[in-house]
């Protein structure tokens, strides 16, 4: 399969379609913002004016989009996905969405004779540069072994967990993982440095301990910069973390540490620091203590 549509070309989308290109694939791409086709039109790809047209020239279809309600625009709307597919195209939602809305626009595609995957990713955006991402898939193991090469130009972990919406289930896991992460580093390091423990040197030290993370390695440096260029947005993390604690709750699961970082995600949010990465988290522990952790 060598026909590749890509929806939705922010942050992480734009890159993830560029090494598409690069590793061959013939692209047709399509934003609601029109000037983010700009670069990778330059680079060889096809605009297109609407995910409709996506599908008519594509094999297969890849949407990356912020939330559910925007993928089942992007696939069940008007001018959508399904309008122009054919019977035979397989769908591959790189989203980070709920598992229960991935269910359902699988079974609507299922009756236009579309198979679909979910598929989103780990990695944030400079992983997604490099086409090192984490790939956790749901779906069919056959359409999926028909398309995991297309994934491993994206990605250098590939890995079906399970039916469909199982991708989106470890992507809820993971963002759980992440966020308890990212608040363990600021709490611990807020309260190094306001003990007086340098904060760079602080952070090389337990990096090569057993509390050393990719998450840690990832964040730490950006904190002492003070770069909270978003390569993931609060935002985001909020909405990942909304859908984790709904399906926690239709199955019975507590999360109390879950519940408690949405809290301090939720603070930031209202003090402004929405489009922050998710690294600013540890502004929430700076204004509490008083103190800023940086080189």
């Amino acid at each position: 399969m060598k026909t590749i549509g890509f929806i939705g070309l922010g942050i992480m989308g734009k890159p993830m379609a560029k090494n598409l290109l690069k590793a061959g694939y013939e692209l047709t791409v399509y934003d609601i913002v029109p000037e983010r086709m700009n670069d990778l039109a330059a680079a060889g790809a096809k605009r297109a004016a609407s995910g409709k047209e996506v599908a008519a020239a594509s094999e297969v279809v890849i949407t990356m989009l912020p939330n559910s309600p925007d993928v089942k625009q992007a696939v069940l709307g008007p001018n959508g996905v399904l309008e122009g597919a054919r019977p035979g195209l397989i769908l591959i939602d790189m989203s980070s969405i709920a598992p229960a809305a991935v269910r359902e626009i699988a079974a609507c595609a299922a009756e236009r004779g579309v198979a679909m995957l979910d598929a989103p990713v780990s990695g944030g955006e400079p992983k997604a540069v490099q086409g090192t991402l984490a790939i956790m898939a749901g779906g069919p193991e056959e359409v999926f072994e028909q398309v995991k090469e297309i994934l491993g130009a994206m990605g250098s972990s590939v890995i079906r967990i399970g039916d469909i919406g199982s991708g989106n289930i470890a992507k809820l896991a993971n963002q759980i993982i992440v966020a308890l992460n990212i608040a363990a580093m600021s709490e611990a390091m807020v309260l190094a440095a306001k003990a007086g423990a340098n904060a760079e040197t602080g952070y090389q030290a337990i990096r090569g301990g057993l509390a050393g993370s990719a998450v840690l390695d990832a964040k730490m440096p950006m904190v002492l910069a003070g770069n909270f260029k978003p390569g993931f947005r609060i935002e985001l993390h909020i909405k990942d973390l909304v859908n984790a604690l709904e399906t926690a709750h239709e199955v019975g699961v507590p999360v109390p540490l879950t519940s408690s970082v949405m809290e301090i995600l939720q603070a930031l949010k209202v003090a402004g620091c929405a489009h922050d990465d998710h690294s600013g988290m540890i502004q929430f522990y700076e204004n509490l203590a008083k103190i800023q952790v940086r080189r």
